[in-house]
């Protein structure tokens, strides 16, 4: 079976890397002056313990497809659409991907899809090169069939990812995971706009719980952070890497790259359109989409709001509303 990891950054670049290091076939998909890092001196994965540069197999668009080929869709979910548009829609589709719009989008034009439920703690800001911090597993997946259930090729899936170095999980049940990470990643829209500064685990809390009261309304199942953190326990510690400082997550790496795009409509977006869907207000999910968003197409750096001012602004919406 062959691994085509479409958006070879932070999170394809390192499943990528670890699968190739196991011994399987991968083809790596990436554009730009990533591609050609890739192309010219192979990927270079940084962990905690190791600095390795990998002769993986690179593209910058479809290639000839084969039977036993799986797309394994690692971009951001405002790039989902056109990343899969060129390939045959035959082939199987891993959704490794934040938010829990992508399996149901990607669903309309191909047959087979699997949800994945990321927890991966990487960096991408150098063409060319991923750190992946977690140790001693590099990150931990929950993957099942979308919209529900294990089949065979999901199976195999977590079989190879866990003789990868990561902890690989079968979930006929993968989204109520991924509505539970959602509701983590919320928070990344705080963490991008201000930093770690203090009073931003405030807001990601009120963000959480916002989340939380609407997928309760919605009838929308989710896994708890207890249950999230016992399953995970200690084998996805993050730790330093010497010389790859890791700033933030996925959002506010989307922010330090100036990339012009950000995933907030799609994980506070997802808050706000259930909320309007049920007539519940959700002022600090879209103050905080908004401003991502706004950040992303001004290209302002990430961390750059103080605290204090993105508190007055959520404060000022939700007075807005109770009027």
């Amino acid at each position: 079976m062959r691994y085509i990891v479409i958006g070879a950054g932070a999170v394809g670049g390192t499943i990528g890397a670890r699968l190739f290091q196991a011994g399987h076939e991968v083809l790596l998909i990436a554009r730009g002056a990533h591609y050609e890092a890739l192309r010219t001196r192979g990927l270079r994965l940084l962990t905690p313990e190791s600095d390795d540069t990998l002769p993986i197999p690179a593209a910058d668009g479809p290639v000839a497809t084969r039977d036993d080929d799986v797309l394994v869709l690692a971009t951001k979910s405002q790039d989902t659409v056109a990343a899969l548009d060129p390939w045959p829609r035959h082939l199987p589709v891993l959704c490794a991907q934040n938010g829990v719009d992508n399996e149901r989008t990607v669903l309309r034009r191909f047959e087979r899809v699997y949800g994945m439920c990321v927890w991966l703690p990487a960096l991408h800001l150098e063409p060319g090169t991923v750190a992946a911090y977690g140790m001693p597993h590099s990150g931990m997946f929950h993957v099942g069939r979308y919209p529900q259930g294990v089949d065979d090729l999901a199976r195999q899936m977590v079989a190879d990812l866990s003789k990868s170095d990561f902890v690989a999980l079968a979930q006929p049940d993968v989204m109520r995971w991924k509505y539970g990470k959602l509701l983590g990643n919320l928070g990344n829209a705080v963490e991008a706009l201000c930093g770690h500064e203090p009073g931003a685990d405030a807001l990601h809390e009120r963000a959480r719980a916002e989340g939380a009261a609407v997928l309760e309304e919605a009838g929308i199942a989710y896994t708890s952070q207890e249950e999230e953190s016992a399953l995970r326990g200690h084998q996805v510690d993050v730790r330093p890497i010497g010389g790859a400082q890791r700033g933030g997550g996925s959002s506010w790496q989307s922010l330090a790259r100036s990339s012009g795009t950000i995933e907030t409509d799609y994980l506070n977006g997802e808050i706000v359109l259930l909320g309007r869907e049920y007539g519940l207000p959700t002022p600090v999910n879209e103050v905080l989409q908004r401003e991502a968003g706004r950040f992303a197409r001004e290209k302002l750096p990430p961390g750059s709001m103080p605290v204090e001012r993105l508190t007055a602004l959520i404060d000022e919406r939700s007075a807005a509303g109770s009027r």
